[in-house]
């Protein structure tokens, strides 16, 4: 007669695999670096998707301690750069670095210790719930001695989005911006020294945008290089040390948004008429567009 298997749920099976996985290579771990050390980089990338070229020779760089915004308008090659910089997508020509080195000679299990990633949406086939769905952001530290910090960085990372009170929910059951906020705390619970994070506001009411970007700026404070693709250039203005503006695949301009952000290149890049005035208590860009009325 044979021996019955126990039975473990889908969400403790694929926990467990997930650490396996990563547990069971020999991997180089992350060491700390002065505020100013470039983190991610793109050299010269060219990227096509199709027959269409959606990235033509891109340089962007981010370093530890600031938040690059990219922003352009729709189809301008944002979301292709981000993945490109994640290692998701592997550039025709060019090359993306992470942490001092070609991101191709990096393991994945590597790799995740130094880069997390937020997609625009997430989609999962198992019930997990909310707080299992935030721990899976540990499993490239299984088997090292930051293991320890699992409870402690799953807890934090819960706090600071403000979805502790429904971790026992399951995630198809939240909201488009509660499941927006659960996988953004599964990335800050990664604790990773590069955060790469696609449209993470979309999804979000007015305190809860704020609320993001302020995550991002403390992130970027404790010496994390960001890298936001945004939609809303007031929150890029408020909140980013750099922009690049992205269009027709290739960076526009790249700068401080003070210095960016004019009315002249917004316009031509967004087929928009602006205006672009200081805020009235920080003196940052804020850009309106010009409307009739």
């Amino acid at each position: 007669m044979g021996v019955t298997a126990p039975h473990h749920p889908p969400t403790t099976r694929t926990a467990t695999v997930l650490r396996s996985l990563f547990a069971s290579r020999t991997r180089r771990l992350p060491a700390p670096v002065p505020p100013g050390t470039v983190l991610a980089e793109a050299r010269g990338v060219r990227l096509r998707l199709g027959t269409r070229t959606v990235l033509d020779g891109v340089d962007v760089h981010v370093a530890a301690g600031e938040v690059l915004a990219l922003v352009g308008p729709n189809g301008a090659g944002k979301s292709t750069l981000l993945a490109a910089l994640a290692c998701d997508l592997t550039p025709e020509s060019g090359e993306v670095w992470i942490d001092g080195r070609p991101a191709r000679t990096w393991s994945a299990g590597e790799l995740a210790l130094r880069r997390a990633v937020l997609p625009q949406s997430a989609a999962l086939s198992f019930p997990f719930a909310a707080g299992e769905v935030v721990r899976m952001g540990r499993a490239p530290w299984a088997g090292t001695a930051a293991e320890d910090e699992d409870e402690e960085a799953v807890r934090a990372a819960m706090a600071v989005t403000e979805v502790t009170g429904f971790a026992a929910r399951p995630f198809s059951a939240l909201s488009g911006g509660e499941r927006a906020r659960v996988a953004l705390a599964r990335v800050l619970a990664q604790r990773t020294s590069v955060l790469l994070l696609d449209e993470p506001t979309a999804a979000l009411d007015l305190r809860h945008q704020e609320l993001v970007l302020r995550i991002c700026r403390e992130r970027a404070a404790a010496g994390a290089a960001v890298v936001v693709v945004l939609h809303d250039l007031g929150l890029a203005g408020a909140y980013a040390d750099r922009v690049a503006v992205l269009h027709e695949g290739r960076v526009a301009a790249e700068g401080p948004p003070g210095r960016i952000f004019a009315p002249e290149l917004l316009g031509r890049v967004y087929q928009q008429p602006v205006e672009v005035i200081p805020h009235p208590r920080t003196g940052g860009p804020v850009v309106i567009p010009c409307r009739d009325r």
